[in-house]
C-alpha cells in the first residue's frame, strides 16, 4: 500500500515519489525531513505500473510534481502533464560507490540509464581497478547487460535500482549508484517544480478572468460545421459582411476556422496558434451542447499580442520580491590575518556612509562579496543589490542594460520599453564590477548619474530620479588606464570618494590554511565523508602557505574541491601515490625540467624541511642554486625558511 505523508486539503505541495524499492530504502531515510515541506506520496512501482497510478493521480488533481530516477523519471516524463524531478548521479556519487566496490572486487561493472561516463574511462588507471561500463534504455536491456558483465567476470556492479535488482536475481552484489544528497536534490527540485505549478496555475487562473473582458472575435457553427453566427470583431477580422458569411462552411469561409474536429470528438481545443492576416492569434475551440448532445460548436480568436501584454502584466503583479537581496555578509569573509581584519574594518566604516565606494583587488580576492557585505551593513540594507559585470556585455547591451529604453529605441526593441538597471536598483545599491572595462562614452553618462542622480532612457528626452548608492570594482591600475586615456580621469576622481584595497592572498598567508580547511569541510560535507579536514590540508601546509596563489581566493576553492577528490579515492593525503598528487595538483608542487636530487625530494610528499636543507646542502649555502634546484623563486625559498625556522648556513650571507 503506497505511504502518504501529512494530509491532504490544507494547500500544502503534494509530491509523488515513484521507485523501485532500493532507491525507495534509500530515500526513506530523509524523506522525514520534508514532511513539513509537502505532502509526499511513496509508491514502489515502475514503468507502466507507475504510470498508471502517475495518471489516477494527475486525473484527480491530488499531485503537483513527480519524483522519480533514471528510465523511469524519462519514461513518466515523455507521457505525463504533470512535472517530473529527476534523482541524478552525481560524479561523487559514482566516486563513492566504486570506493565501496573496490573493497568486494578489483573488477567492477557500472551500468547506468542511457550514458556512460567518458571521464572515468580516462581516470580509471588511476582507481587501481578494472571498470567496465554499459548504458540501457529499457529494464530488459538492463538486465542483458548485467548477464553480460556477470559473463565476463565481473562479480560487482553498480547501477540503478533496476540495475541492483537484476544483480541480486543472478547471485551477484549490487551496489547503489544514488546517495542520499541527489535524493536531497531530487526532491527540492520537486518542490520548486510544484511551486512552480502552483503559479502558473493560478497565473493562468487570472488570465482567464482579464480574457472574459477582452472583445473577442467569435463564430459558431451547426453540426455541420456551416456558420450560425458572427460577432462584429469577427466580421472585421475576416473583412467579410456577415451575409457572406452565415450558412457557408467553414472551413470554406476560412481554413484556419474550421470546427470539424470538435464537432467529431466533442472534446475542446484550446491555445492553438493561428497565423492569419500576417498576425499571431490564439483560437479556442469548443463544442456547444444542449441535453448532452452535441448542436454546434463555436471558436473564439484572440489578438496574441494582447495576451501576452497581459501575460506580463500578471508576471509583475505575481512577482515575489524576496527581502534579501544578497547572500554575503562580512561574518562569511573567512581569515583573521591583519590584512584582511583592516579590509574588514574599513569596509565596516564604509558602510556607515552612503558615499561612492571603489574596491580594488585582484581577480577572486572577492570583491563582490565586500560589496555585498558593504550594503547589508549600510542604510539601504533590505533594498535591491543589483549587480553587472562591465566586461560582460558588447558597449552597446552594456547601454542598454544600465540606462533602459523606451519603446521603438532601436530596431527590436521590446514594446513598452525596458526598466535599466539603475532604475531597477532605486533605492538600494548598483554594484559595477569590471568598471575598467567599460566604453569611454558610457563612462560619460556614468559620471552625470553620479553627479546628477538621475538617468535618461535610450531613445527619450525624459529625465529619471534615482537614488541609489553606487560600489564600483576592478582589478586593473586605473591611474594607468587614465594615462594611456582610456579611462576618465574625473570619474576615476568621482569614484575613488571612498577606496577599498583587498589584499591578494599572497599577502595574508595566516589565511591561506583556515580557508583551505573551511573550503575542504564543504567538500567533505557535500561527499558525507567522516573526515577531519585538518587531516587533508596539515601535511601539505608548508606547500599551501609557500604558494604563491595568483588566482586568490577562488584558486584556493578550486584547489581544495580537486585535492578533496583524491583524498576520498585513496583514503587519505598519504596514500595518494606522489606522481598523481603532483599531476593533479600541480600548483603546490612546481617542477621544471632538469632538477637534480634536491628538486625532486621538494615533490615528492617529503618532509620539506628536509628537502630545502638537502638543496642548501648541495648548493653550499647558496640560496639562489637551492631555489633552481627546488624549482622556486628565491623569495618562496626565503619565505619557506622562515615557516620552517631554517636558518641560513653559515657564511652564507645573502646568497
Amino acid at each position: 500500500m503506497p505511504a502518504l505523508l501529512g494530509h491532504r486539503h490544507n494547500g500544502r505541495l503534494r509530491l509523488c515519489f515513484l521507485s523501485y524499492r532500493h532507491l525507495t530504502n534509500l530515500a526513506r531515510s530523509v524523506l522525514d525531513e520534508y514532511a513539513k515541506k509537502a505532502e509526499i506520496e511513496v509508491i514502489d512501482q515502475a514503468y507502466e505500473a507507475a504510470l498508471a497510478v502517475a495518471r489516477e493521480r494527475e486525473a484527480s488533481g491530488t499531485v503537483d510534481a513527480f519524483v522519480s530516477a533514471g528510465a523511469n523519471a524519462s519514461y513518466l516524463r515523455s507521457t505525463l502533464k504533470s512535472p517530473v524531478a529527476t534523482i541524478n548521479v552525481g560524479g561523487y556519487d559514482i566516486l563513492l560507490a566504486l570506493l565501496r566496490a573496490r573493497e568486494r572486487s578489483n573488477r567492477v561493472g557500472i551500468v547506468m540509464h542511457r550514458r556512460t561516463i567518458p571521464e572515468l574511462d580516462a581516470i580509471k588507471g588511476l582507481l587501481r581497478t578494472e571498470v567496465e561500463q554499459g548504458a540501457y534504455e529499457t529494464p530488459d536491456e538492463a538486465v542483458a547487460c548485467v548477464k553480460g558483465m556477470a559473463e565476463r567476470g565481473f562479480p560487482v556492479i553498480i547501477g540503478s535500482s533496476v540495475v541492483v535488482e537484476a544483480t541480486e536475481r543472478l547471485g551477484m552484489e549490487g551496489i547503489l549508484a544514488y546517495s542520499v544528497a541527489g535524493v536531497r536534490q531530487g526532491l527540492d527540485d520537486a518542490l520548486e517544480l510544484a511551486r512552480i505549478a502552483r503559479l502558473e496555475n493560478a497565473r493562468y487562473g487570472q488570465l482567464n478572468g482579464v480574457l472574459q473582458n477582452v472583445q473577442e472575435a467569435v463564430l459558431a457553427v451547426d453540426p455541420d460545421d456551416r456558420v450560425t453566427a458572427v460577432n462584429p470583431a469577427m466580421e472585421a477580422l475576416l473583412g467579410i459582411p456577415p451575409n457572406a458569411v452565415l450558412g457557408r462552411i467553414a472551413a470554406e469561409v476560412e481554413p484556419d476556422l474550421s470546427l470539424r474536429g470538435v464537432l467529431a470528438s466533442g472534446e475542446a481545443v484550446k491555445g492553438s496558434v493561428l497565423r492569419f492576416r500576417s498576425r499571431d492569434w490564439i483560437a479556442n475551440r469548443i463544442p456547444i451542447r444542449e441535453h448532452g448532445q452535441i448542436t454546434g460548436a463555436m471558436i473564439t480568436v484572440y489578438d496574441a499580442r494582447t495576451i501576452s501584454e497581459a501575460d506580463v502584466s500578471l508576471r509583475s503583479q505575481t512577482r515575489r520580491r524576496s527581502n534579501r537581496t544578497t547572500r554575503y555578509a562580512l561574518a562569511d569573509i573567512g581569515g583573521g590575518s591583519p590584512a584582511i581584519e583592516r579590509a574588514r574594518a574599513t569596509a565596516r566604516r564604509f558602510a556607515a556612509s552612503d558615499l561612492t565606494v571603489l574596491i580594488s583587488g585582484e581577480s577572486g580576492t572577492g570583491k563582490e562579496l565586500f560589496a555585498q557585505a558593504i550594503h547589508n551593513l549600510g542604510s539601504r540594507a533590505g533594498r535591491p543589490f543589483v549587480a553587472i559585470n562591465c566586461s560582460a556585455f558588447p558597449d552597446t547591451l552594456l547601454e542598454s542594460e544600465l540606462f533602459g529604453h523606451e519603446e521603438g529605441a532601436f530596431t527590436g526593441s521590446r514594446k513598452g520599453g525596458k526598466v535599466g538597471l539603475f532604475e531597477a536598483a532605486h533605492t538600494g545599491t548598483l554594484f559595477l564590477d569590471e568598471i575598467g572595462d567599460m566604453p569611454l562614452p558610457l563612462q560619460t553618462r556614468l559620471l552625470r548619474v553620479l553627479q546628477e542622480r538621475e538617468i535618461v532612457r535610450l531613445g527619450s528626452v525624459v529625465p529619471i530620479p534615482v537614488d541609489l548608492r553606487v560600489i564600483a570594482a576592478t582589478h586593473q591600475p586605473l591611474e594607468e588606464l587614465v594615462a594611456q586615456r582610456s579611462f576618465r580621469a574625473d570619474l576615476l576622481y568621482r569614484l575613488n570618494t571612498l577606496r577599498l584595497r583587498l589584499p591578494p592572498l599572497r599577502d595574508r598567508v595566516e589565511d591561506v590554511t583556515t580557508l583551505a580547511e573551511g573550503f575542504v569541510a564543504a567538500c567533505l560535507e557535500r561527499a558525507q565523508a567522516d573526515m577531519a579536514p585538518s587531516a587533508v590540508v596539515g601535511p601539505l601546509g608548508p606547500w599551501f602557505t609557500a604558494y604563491g596563489w595568483p588566482g586568490n581566493v577562488r584558486e584556493l576553492e578550486n584547489i581544495c574541491e580537486r585535492l578533496t577528490m583524491l583524498v576520498l579515492q585513496f583514503g587519505g593525503v598519504a596514500a595518494i601515490p606522489p606522481d598523481i598528487l603532483r599531476y593533479d595538483c600541480p600548483e603546490l608542487f612546481p617542477e621544471p625540467p632538469g632538477l637534480g636530487e634536491a628538486g625532486a625530494a621538494a615533490h615528492d610528499g617529503d618532509d620539506p624541511r628536509a628537502a630545502i636543507e638537502s638543496a642548501l646542502s648541495h648548493s653550499s649555502g647558496n640560496r639562489a642554486e637551492a631555489a633552481r634546484l627546488l624549482g622556486i623563486s628565491r623569495a618562496t625559498l626565503w619565505r619557506r625558511m622562515r615557516q620552517l625556522g631554517i636558518d641560513p648556513p653559515a657564511g652564507a650571507g645573502s646568497r
